[in-house]
């Protein structure tokens, strides 16, 4: 079955020009059915051209397309593999986190790439401008659907996909893996028989052999990674002589790095007929790579494979590694979900990995058959051969796993109270009755209806009144006269901010009477759920009481000292070293958590505490001194340009003002980039406050009132503006300032000397610093 035939307006979206057994069995299903449609297929068996006919198929029927992706690096690749759908008039948008969205190109998508994470995200504020092009899909593609079993983000993609189908109804196509129980998902989905599919191991391109090998444990956890590593070449060794290929899976970026280094020496040690050395014409071509370990290593036929690579570099190892070229591979997981790049001899040397946040954890059994179905190379290899290196206290563990597979089960009741609260505070379920509905559109409830007892449904209905009673008493929801249910300002804030319940009470808390200083959100953050397996190893104690050294961390535990270390390093651009391999994940959880306070300082405490928490935001995100953070709300200003002004003396986009572009470009800015920069700060307020005719001494017992100005020559902003007579509130105002906004204040003759009067302005919104004046009073 040619694909022109099947879709002739579409043949040039396919990489190939004739569907396979397996996808000519969906066929009729995708193009001729309109009801839902799961697959479950062996890995690399092509199940990603049952996504491209569904796309097909909803393009060409007018609809916009949403593929969901496990995983934020896989969106990027979809994005390039996708051009041949640009090419046919049809336009690609990747919305992740780490990308600015732009919602009009989002609207104008005919095909959306996202996260289950960002999809959820944007479902819960579909009723916004911003996101609402997400009730616009009428096709929703959900590449490995088993990821519903994952920890945590599983019950997001399961919460996200019943939420979707409310808003919009869309075609749902879920693809996966082999799976023992696809028929529950099908369910879950109402996919009819006629379009839910479960091929076996026949259809795997490649027979597959797997097995458990293990090692003898030691005490010394860093020499146990290189009794796995030799076990894994011994693994690898006689497939390589025979000009086979292995992939071998790690743990982290740099085991990458250091196996690939020590297996060179290991290959040359055991004299295997490796590498291209002798290869002129690759030798030229390896100079294209721009990591330097990399290439030299490339050149011995060993490689290294990690997200953190340029895409030049990962493209060029991949294309290489097709070609024989790099014949010992090393890689995170992430291989294993996006490209395929199979291997004649698969090794997982790593089953446990450390994760920034989690602490060390153990691989996902889903991760697990996930790589090892990259073994065998189609029209190379009759059989290909799988691997998992493990402790012989968990080699039985892994034994079962091959042999019997895993059954997809719901993790939603792990978070359902998080969960709930979302869906009350968007304002759908307003009673019991609703959430009981709700609930038997989840995964969560079919699984149920399967193994009701390990589920706990004989009284569910009880387990979800616990679980409202919870959310009221905690002040997320409240309750009507008539049992209804609403979402309380803390809830909505909770569900905006995809936070964790405890860290919205936790953050909630800090907007107490007295206004919270930097030290305070710092601890606040750091104790934030979110961080809560955060561990800090041995050889990193050392290096966080050196940062935390004098200052009162609370009941904070060895992971949230951490985490304080950490932030309270970037806050001022110098995290220590024995802290950066984690720095980056803490810092980019750490940069979402301040946002989230900053707004729950806007909603509960004042605008000058919310800029407190947004200036603290911006030091850690970029790791500028205090004094100079109000560089970076200049737009194209980063930690850099920032650095490079303040040490010029030009500290507050008033001075850059100030300066002008000659100024500008005596402190080390280029002409074109000055003027940016100008015209950036140009645009931000600019406050002045003139006191006018305010006196200077007053009677006892006297009262007047006077008007204080406070103008801006500048962009307009949200502010607060706020009057505090010694050191005391009198008055306090939120307003979006334009041009001017007049302020009465009054002046009375207290028993005092003198009366201190300061008038503060504050953004809460942006990483200025406050302005405020003071004027003194005598009482005579």
């Amino acid at each position: 079955m040619e694909v022109a035939e099947v879709l002739p307006d579409f043949a040039d979206a396919f990489a190939f020009e004739e569907f396979n057994r397996m996808q000519r069995e969906t066929v009729p299903a995708i193009l001729e059915q309109e009801g839902n449609v799961v697959a479950s297929a062996p890995t690399a068996s092509g199940k990603t051209a049952i996504a491209e006919l569904a796309i097909c198929k909803c393009l060409d029927d007018g609809g916009t397309a949403l593929f969901i992706a496990p995983m934020r690096a896989l969106t990027n690749e979809k994005e390039g593999e996708w051009d041949r759908f640009e090419d046919l008039g049809y336009s690609v948008y990747v919305v992740t986190g780490e990308r600015e969205l732009n919602p009009r190109r989002a609207r104008r998508a005919d095909i959306l790439v996202m996260t289950p994470e960002k999809v959820d995200s944007a479902t819960r504020k579909h009723d916004s401008r911003r996101y609402d092009f997400v009730t616009d899909v009428t096709c929703c593609v959900i590449d490995e659907v088993h990821l519903l079993d994952a920890d945590r983000r599983g019950s997001v993609l399961e919460v996200t996909i019943s939420r979707l189908r409310r808003l919009c109804s869309p075609r749902i196509v879920a693809l996966s893996a082999t799976m023992k129980n696809v028929d529950d998902v099908a369910a879950w989905l109402d996919a009819p028989p006629e379009c839910t599919f479960e091929f076996g191991d026949d259809y795997r391109p490649v027979d597959l052999e797997t097995g458990v090998k293990t090692y003898t444990h030691g005490e010394n956890a860093f020499a146990d990674k290189y009794r796995r590593l030799y076990r894994a070449l011994d693994l690898a060794e006689p497939h390589l002589r025979e000009d086979g290929q292995a992939l071998v899976f790690v743990a982290s970026r740099q085991d990458t790095v250091r196996a690939a280094e020590k297996a060179r020496d290991e290959i040359a040690e055991r004299d295997v007929p490796m590498g291209a050395r002798g290869d002129y014409e690759f030798h030229t071509e390896s100079e294209r790579l721009e990591n330097e370990t990399l290439r030299n290593s490339a050149l011995d036929g060993v490689a290294f494979h990690h997200a953190g690579l340029s895409k030049n570099d990962r493209d060029l190892t991949e294309q290489w590694f097709k070609e024989g070229k790099i014949e010992l591979l090393f890689s995170t997981s992430t291989l294993a979900w996006g490209v395929n790049l199979p291997a004649r001899c698969v090794v997982i040397r790593d089953t446990k990995y450390h994760d920034p946040l989690e602490g060390e954890v153990d691989m996902s059994p889903l991760d697990v058959l996930q790589m090892l179905g990259r073994a065998g190379r189609p029209g190379y290899d009759d059989v290909g051969y799988g691997w998992v290196v493990a402790d012989s206290q968990e080699a039985d563990k892994y034994r079962r796993l091959l042999r019997e597979g895993k059954e997809i089960e719901s993790r939603l009741a792990e978070s359902l109270d998080s969960h709930l609260n979302a869906e009350i505070a968007m304002g759908t379920l307003t009673d019991l009755e609703e959430v009981m509905a709700w609930l038997e559109t989840t995964f969560y409830y079919v699984r149920g209806q399967s193994d009701p007892e390990a589920y706990g449904f004989p009284d569910l209905r009880g387990r979800v009144r616990d679980c409202l009673e919870g959310l009221v008493e905690q002040g997320f929801v409240e309750t009507g006269d008539d049992l209804s249910i609403e979402a309380t300002p803390l809830g909505v804030l909770a569900s905006k901010y995809y936070l964790r319940l405890e860290t919205a009470a936790r953050f909630h808390a800090v907007c107490g009477p007295e206004e919270p200083d930097e030290e305070a959100l710092l601890r606040a953050v750091a104790a934030a759920a979110e961080f809560d397996s955060v561990s800090a190893r041995q050889s990193e104690r050392d290096s966080i009481n050196a940062v935390l050294v004098g200052r009162d961390t609370g009941d904070l535990d060895a992971g949230g000292r951490k985490v304080l270390a950490v932030l309270s390093g970037a806050a001022s651009g110098s995290v220590p070293a024995e802290l950066r391999s984690d720095a980056w994940a803490i810092r980019r959880n750490a940069t979402r958590l301040l946002s989230a306070l900053r707004a729950f300082l806007d909603r509960f405490a004042s605008p000058l505490a919310a800029n407190r928490a947004r200036r603290l935001e911006a030091r850690v995100e970029n790791g500028v001194a205090g004094d100079a953070v109000g560089l970076t709300a200049i737009d194209g200003v980063g930690p850099g340009r920032a650095s490079k002004l303040a040490k010029e003396g030009i500290a507050t986009p008033g001075d850059v003002a100030d300066a002008g572009v000659s100024g500008l470009v005596e402190a080390g800015l280029s002409e074109s980039v000055a003027e940016r920069v100008l015209e950036g700060a140009r645009s931000l307020p600019a406050i002045e406050i003139e006191w006018g005719e305010f006196p200077d001494r007053i009677e006892v017992e006297k009262n007047d009132v006077r008007d204080v100005t406070v103008r801006n020559e500048g962009g307009s902003a949200r502010a607060g503006i706020s009057v505090t007579v010694n050191d005391v509130e009198m008055t306090e105002s939120g307003t979006y300032l334009r041009s001017e906004e007049a302020v009465p204040v009054g002046v009375f003759g207290a028993d005092e000397d003198e009366l201190a009067y300061t008038v503060r302005v504050a953004f809460p919104e942006l990483p200025l610093l406050p302005i405020s004046e003071t004027r003194t009073v005598a009482v005579v």
